[in-house]
């Protein structure tokens, strides 16, 4: 089963890169962040064109995340559950899991674009722990199901200095304060994989480039998008790759799509 995640940073502006990377790529299932439309809105056809089924929980004109998969889901849950920590007042479209019959059980997977946290001295740094608090709630009641879980997402999270082409031009920043890094230190503290670090040990390895001051072109990224696997899942990874080429196509996410690959038969 293979399994990817990208920020596509709107799909109106990105549709076209989107289903020509589908076309090519052919993951089993794509998570989505910020697409930027609301349900309704959402381009549909193009997708099931390819034979791929959308699922959405989208925000007019910010936020908004998607999967994207080759079956059905068995079953949908937008966002934080309350009986994991949801808060029932959060509007912001942030967070959609779809469970997955598979030969042996079920995989899950979500889709999560965790708050980007910034400016720090204001309640958007705030919320930006409180939601991680709330994530780490919702994955230790998941956890104890037992299952194959993947949580696929833009974290807006630099997990180690190495993970950044210069820790010094990203202090203080929310993305990297220690805050952030100890919240989601606390996720893998539950039992939660890294997927591309537990395959890959090496600096460079980015999926955010800025579209400001040629940092495409200078290697200046970040890696900020990460998939989560639980131990079940973990247990089964063959391998990660970052398919950073789409980042130099027209009209480009600043992000690229993060894959992991599953010894896990699909239905």
């Amino acid at each position: 089963m293979k399994i990817a995640t990208w920020n596509i940073n709107g799909i109106k502006a990105r549709i076209d890169n989107v289903v020509t990377w589908l076309a090519d790529s052919q993951p089993d299932i794509a998570c989505l962040q910020e697409i930027k439309s609301v349900d309704e809105n959402f381009p549909h056809q193009p997708f099931e064109n390819l034979g791929y089924v959308v699922k959405t929980h989208g925000q007019k004109g910010f936020n908004g995340v998607a999967i994207v998969s080759k079956t059905e889901p068995d079953e949908i849950n937008i966002g934080l559950p309350q009986a994991g920590g949801g808060d029932a007042s959060d509007e912001q479209a942030r967070f959609i899991e779809g469970v997955f019959c598979v030969p042996g059980g079920v995989v899950r997977v979500v889709s999560l674009y965790l708050p980007n946290g910034n400016p720090v001295d204001t309640d958007k740094f705030s919320y930006k722990l409180a939601w991680m608090d709330r994530l780490e709630q919702w994955s230790r009641d998941r956890l104890a199901l037992e299952e194959p879980l993947v949580l696929a997402g833009d974290y807006n999270v630099i997990p180690e200095p190495f993970d950044c082409y210069d820790p010094a031009a990203w202090e203080g920043d929310a993305l990297f304060r220690e805050e952030s890094r100890n919240a989601f230190r606390r996720l893998e503290n539950l039992g939660l994989t890294d997927a591309v670090r537990a395959t890959n040990d090496a600096s460079g390895l980015y999926t955010f480039w800025d579209y400001q001051a040629g940092a495409w072109q200078k290697n200046n990224g970040i890696r900020i998008d990460h998939l989560m696997l639980s131990p079940e899942a973990a247990n089964s990874l063959q391998s990660t790759s970052i398919e950073k080429h789409v980042r130099a196509w027209e009209k480009p996410s600043d992000h690229v799509p993060v894959v992991i690959q599953l010894d896990i038969g699909t239905s």
